[in-house]
């Protein structure tokens, strides 16, 4: 009896372990192919969360993975990719905040983020970093937010991509800081990095795993960072708040979609997958290494989240007289 009793409790708690696939009918089914759509190319900070995300799945659910960069079109090439695939839960995107605002962003959007997508996952969020050339003088946020408002016909943000969370965190710094800024547009991080670097333009805000290696080596003067912490990346440098902007706080992050209509226990067991990953992501150091500090909440909780990432990057962007492209 005893020992029966002990094979009882040891299923039990087999049955705890399970993944999520073997407590929701099936679903993700082990030896399946599951694909992610990257809708930018390889390489880059989204590609490589990804990655990671994917792998752990793979280890954690017993399926085939794979990524798949679809760049383009402002990040529409793999977003229709998505939005066109069988509502299965086989395939996902993965994408950054810049995905919820193409119909704010695009004069031709074909999409419509928030309705022809299912949220699945919010999976991380990393601070934005603010450099200015290193042969500026200014030392900290508030030297460079009283220089730009002394002489605001003088100082230029650069602006690598249009409604990417750099051009936001750089309209909130403006409104909140009461400081105008020329804006000088770019087409991605580097060319806009360079010129920071050489003084051509006075100040960049992006992705800090991004900037950090020239800040590092002095090729440009890191001031702030966006989020409400400080960085174990960098915990020497201050934030926004620090600097003297009170409840400043913006930052970049990763989620997961699926096709329209996908149903929604699929949905559910996808979020559960994910979310475990995130945390084994985040126990290993693997996020870390990318300045990304995982987030769990549920497909309902990162739909109001992207309502309200909308609404605020909306007004940001008609404030500022920006018309889409």
């Amino acid at each position: 009896m005893k020992l029966l009793k002990r094979l009882v409790a040891s299923a039990a708690a087999l049955m705890m372990t399970l993944p999520a696939f073997a407590q929701t009918g099936g679903f993700p089914e082990r030896g399946k192919t599951l694909r992610i759509v990257v809708p930018f190319a390889a390489g880059g900070g989204v590609d490589n969360a990804a990655r990671l995300l994917g792998e752990q799945l793979r280890k954690q659910l017993g399926l085939t993975v794979i990524v798949d960069n679809k760049a383009g079109a402002s990040g529409t090439i793999g977003g229709n990719a998505v939005k066109s695939a069988p509502a299965d839960g086989y395939t996902l995107l993965f994408s950054a905040a810049t995905h919820v605002l193409a119909k704010q962003v695009l004069s031709n959007a074909p999409y419509d983020p928030q309705t022809d997508f299912a949220p699945v996952a919010r999976v991380g969020e990393a601070p934005l970093m603010l450099v200015i050339p290193p042969a500026h003088q200014q030392k900290n946020l508030a030297e460079v937010l009283k220089a730009a408002r002394q002489q605001p016909e003088k100082w230029t943000a650069a602006i690598p991509a249009a409604g990417a969370p750099s051009h936001l965190a750089t309209l909130l710094l403006a409104k909140q800081g009461n400081v105008k800024f020329t804006f000088v547009p770019y087409k991605g991080t580097q060319p806009a990095l360079v010129d920071v670097g050489g003084g051509h333009v006075d100040l960049l805000l992006d992705s800090m795993i991004a900037l950090q290696q020239l800040a590092k080596a002095g090729k440009v003067k890191a001031i702030a960072i966006t989020s409400a912490k400080r960085s174990a990346l960098a915990p020497d440098l201050p934030t926004v708040q620090e600097g003297g902007i009170a409840n400043f706080s913006y930052v970049s992050w990763y989620g997961v979609w699926a096709p329209k209509g996908t149903p929604t226990e699929r949905i559910a067991a996808l979020n559960t997958a994910i979310n475990a990953a995130v945390g084994e992501l985040g126990k290993s150091g693997a996020f870390a290494a990318l300045g990304i500090e995982p987030v769990s909440e549920t497909p309902e909780q990162f739909k109001r989240y992207i309502a309200a990432d909308v609404a605020q990057g909306t007004e940001l962007l008609k404030s500022a007289g920006f018309k889409p492209e």
